[in-house]
């Protein structure tokens, strides 16, 4: 008998999941077990779903159908409760990322799938990407899962230049905001729209890699709480560091590049460059998420791409930047009009991210003069921020 599959915040960004299970449905893989949102969206010809019930409460959802497997995609700091629920009523999880808000949140988790005896995945699909496989096995050749830089100690330095206009922080009620409701939110340039940027770069450092430092630059160019330009550096225990720098107020496309030991991966177009290559090339295909949580209920000898335990780290620097202090003000002065409209934008911090990753130097180690001094936060033993 074919999984029932569940989608819990089947709007917004939900309908990629809705295509997914139509598609499976489709195919015969999966039967839709229900549809679950706060409030009812207008149907898309590519999921019809024809047929499929629609609740407006997960509760009712789990009791009514008993999905073998449940999709969430609702906003972050809403996770771990309907998490915890689904694990209780005896479902398999794929959970959007990032999986939860905290540490604290995600060893809760952790030991509740544990106690369940389930499964959970989280959905980075950036990990099912052949082009990152094909770049930790030029990184690490005797397949030792232990891919870290150029395997000398080597740096791993991430950017990329996107723009977003204003309207996308009215999108949700969470959107741009550090609390919604007295709960902190996951949002934040490198902790959202480039968080599988951070993932593959944490999943290029190795199981191994335990970062006990991180120095952060946070900014913001428009009126919202959260910052749209960040630049970090995180330091391992080893003493490795990755580097990071990110913007949504750029006018130049950066597609986002992670660059390690020569080689550079173009992780949003799946494109690769090894060392003594002269050019990217395409290395296509990624396999899907539910697609890997259904082989792997099947099989259990199909590893699970993106498993809740390997998100850890991501959690633990994830929380150190929304806890941070708020992101400092750029002047409108060193700004101007976005071309098309709809905000403004920083000229030249397209180049500025770029030098970052190639340095390893924050902007304000490189006299960039909108920069202030970064925020230097320690991490414990366990990954969480430590109390100053």
């Amino acid at each position: 008998m074919s999984p029932r599959v569940a989608l819990i915040g089947a709007g917004g960004h939900g309908l990629s999941h809705r295509r997914t299970l139509q598609r499976l449905s489709d195919e015969g893989r999966i039967a839709v077990a229900g549809l679950c949102d706060r409030q009812p969206f207008d149907p898309d010809p590519s999921a019809p779903l024809d047929g499929v019930p629609f609740f407006t409460d997960h509760a009712a959802l789990l009791a009514a159908t008993r999905p073998d497997v449940v999709v969430i995609c609702t906003p972050p700091h809403t996770h771990l409760p309907i998490a915890l629920d689904v694990l209780a009523s005896g479902a398999d999880l794929l959970l959007e990322k990032p999986p939860v808000m905290s540490s604290a949140e995600h060893r809760e988790l952790a030991a509740a799938v544990a106690a369940s005896g389930r499964l959970c995945q989280v959905g980075f699909q950036a990990l099912g990407s052949a082009a990152l496989a094909a770049l930790l096995a030029a990184l690490d050749p005797a397949g030792r899962n232990e891919a870290r830089g150029d395997l000398s100690g080597g740096p791993i330095a991430v950017f990329g230049a996107w723009w977003r206009p204003d309207s996308y922080y009215t999108r949700a009620p969470w959107a741009g905001r550090r609390v919604v409701g007295g709960r902190p939110v996951f949002d934040g340039a490198l902790v959202n729209p480039f968080a599988h940027a951070l993932m593959q770069a944490l999943v290029i450092a190795g199981p191994g890699y335990r970062p006990v430092a991180l120095e952060l630059e946070a900014y913001r160019t428009r009126d919202i709480a959260t910052d749209d330009t960040t630049f970090l550096r995180v330091t391992g225990e080893d003493g490795r560091r990755i580097t990071a720098g990110v913007t949504l107020a750029s006018a130049v496309f950066l597609a986002g590049e992670i660059q390690v030991g020569g080689a550079a991966l173009e992780y949003p177009t799946d494109r690769l460059r090894l060392p003594g290559a002269p050019d990217f090339t395409a290395v296509p295909g990624r396999a899907g998420l539910l697609e890997n949580l259904l082989d792997h209920r099947a099989d259990p000898a199909v590893p699970l791409l993106a498993p809740l335990e390997r998100t850890a780290t991501f959690t633990a620097i994830g929380e150190a930047i929304v806890g941070s202090a708020p992101p400092a003000v750029i002047d409108a002065k060193w700004l101007t009009e976005h071309p098309d409209g709809g905000g403004r934008v920083l000229p030249g911090v397209d180049e500025v991210v770029r030098q970052v990753a190639a340095t390893g130097e924050l902007p304000s180690e490189r006299g960039v003069p909108w920069s202030v001094p970064p925020q230097r936060i320690p991490l414990s033993e366990e990954g969480k921020p430590c109390a100053n």
